[in-house]
């Protein structure tokens, strides 16, 4: 009901501000302004991968745009987990009752740029897809720019649908994925090819890393890396029922923050466990015959609690997590695998630039997508597969065996992503420019790298070799 109550109210807030617009009552950018854009966003929960996506959209905008002819704001839920991210962008803080936060903060920016990757889907909070949703429409509505970059698609409640056909279609939205795409264009919503952008991310060298688990007990053997999560326990809801239940002591395992709650009960309880040991089997099985370290890491705060649980099941494997470390440094850490399982999309995608050779366990269709363009569908299982443990030994031993041709599909993948990030660079300036006339953008001929925030040598290399 609460999440009706939060749909609801944005809907009203983009039709409000069409009135508004209609008014004339917004300030409209100038020339000899530096222009606005609000990027809109899930950060400030320490999840990496989020945090990864949006420090590489900015380092990008800055290059395409120019840093003195941009003023960058970024959102997120608590700047303390945030600080040291994002560059010289400015933070506001995002507050769990979030429309009036959206009403307030659109209209003194120029421009609204949409970054979180599970943009139009039920599965993880139908009030995260209207919060995106919310975001695009408001700048739409006020004439602005609005823009889903590298956005994924994917099941939705029948009124996030309504609300994405109604309001996404004025926005300029690039998806990670051709499924996502199709999917947008059956509601009307068009939609073009685009990438994630955590490819260009640079983390700390690599030695920073190796030192982490020599002081963990690693002896040079190859190392695992795990990417857990609780994939049973989604979508959060907000519930005021739930959360005055809190107040009485109700309701503490399942309570994500404020008025949300995650899925619970003994179904979800019975699979999550059933999952847990199969992860944890597989690794004894394989560790039963070959040498090899494994470590888990916890890509998100909320991925402690099943790193912490396969640890205990595996006699105390290490445990790196991302309210220990800052992405910098997780994933440096991660990049030191030899292989990995991930149920965490950008698990896989922030170590593909270092060869890591990865197979992935999945909720939704992100891994599943990602495995297909990498030419290698067989190296993804469904979390609440019957013969789970089977195929992770299966796929470990794929990943052994296999690791050359595996780690060459994904410097190919990696490549070609590089290039569809430099294209989706390169549509955006043009939307931007057809939004904005006036606005000053760089002249002459660009080569595609210059759509490209600046990249590091390992990148370069890569780029050379698979030209």
């Amino acid at each position: 009901m609460m999440d009706l109550v939060l749909e609801a109210w944005v809907c009203g807030l983009i039709e409000l501000g069409k009135l508004r617009y209609l008014l004339g009552s917004l300030e409209r950018w100038r020339p000899g302004r530096r222009l606005r854009l609000l990027f809109a966003g899930y950060n400030g929960a320490r999840n990496t991968g989020s945090d990864v996506r949006v420090h590489e959209m900015l380092r990008q905008i800055r290059r395409i745009l120019g840093e003195d002819r941009v003023e960058l704001s970024v959102m997120t839920q608590d700047a303390a987990l945030t600080r040291g991210y994002f560059g010289d962008a400015s933070q506001v803080r995002l507050p769990d009752l979030f429309p009036p936060f959206l009403a307030r903060e659109v209209p003194r920016h120029d421009g609204v740029v949409a970054c979180e990757g599970s943009m139009f889907k039920s599965k993880f909070a139908d009030a995260l897809t209207a919060m995106m949703v919310g975001s695009l429409g408001l700048a739409a509505a006020f004439n602005r720019l609005a823009v889903g970059y590298g956005a994924e698609a994917g099941r939705m409640h029948r009124i996030p649908r309504w609300m994405t056909a109604r309001y996404a279609r004025e926005a300029l939205i690039f998806t990670r994925s051709e499924e996502s795409r199709d999917l947008l264009a059956k509601l009307g919503v068009p939609a073009e090819m685009g990438t994630d952008t955590a490819w260009t991310f640079a983390p700390l060298p690599r030695e920073y890393g190796l030192d982490v688990l020599r002081r963990a007990g690693w002896k040079g053997e190859p190392v695992l890396v795990l990417c857990p999560i609780n994939p049973f326990w989604w979508p959060v809801q907000a519930s005021l029922f739930k959360a005055v239940g809190r107040v009485l002591g109700a309701f503490r395992e399942s309570h994500y923050r404020s008025i949300y709650f995650h899925r619970s009960g003994r179904r979800v309880d019975r699979d999550y466990q059933r999952y847990l040991e199969a992860i944890a089997g597989a690794v004894r099985a394989f560790r039963s015959r070959r040498p090899v370290f494994p470590i888990l890491v916890a890509m998100e705060q909320l991925d402690a609690r099943p790193c912490t649980a396969i640890s205990k099941m595996l006699g105390g494997t290490p445990v790196f997590a991302s309210k220990d470390y800052d992405m910098f440094q997780l994933v440096s850490i991660a990049r030191c695998g030899d292989c990995m399982l991930s149920s965490r999309y950008h698990g896989i995608v922030t170590t593909m630039p270092a060869g890591v050779a990865s197979g992935g366990i999945t909720m939704d269709e992100r891994i599943r997508n990602l495995m297909r363009q990498r030419g290698q569908p067989e190296l993804v299982v469904e979390v609440d597969a019957p013969d789970l443990e089977e195929r992770l030994i299966a796929m470990l031993e794929r990943l052994r065996t296999q690791r050359e041709s595996i780690r060459a599909g994904i410097e190919k993948t990696v490549a070609a992503q590089l290039r569809g990030m430099a294209e989706m660079g390169l549509r955006f300036e043009r939307h931007l420019r057809h939004r904005y006339v006036e606005f000053e953008t760089r002249s002459g001929l660009c080569a595609w790298e210059d759509y490209l925030p600046e990249l590091e040598p390992g990148l370069m290399e890569l780029l050379a070799a698979h030209a």
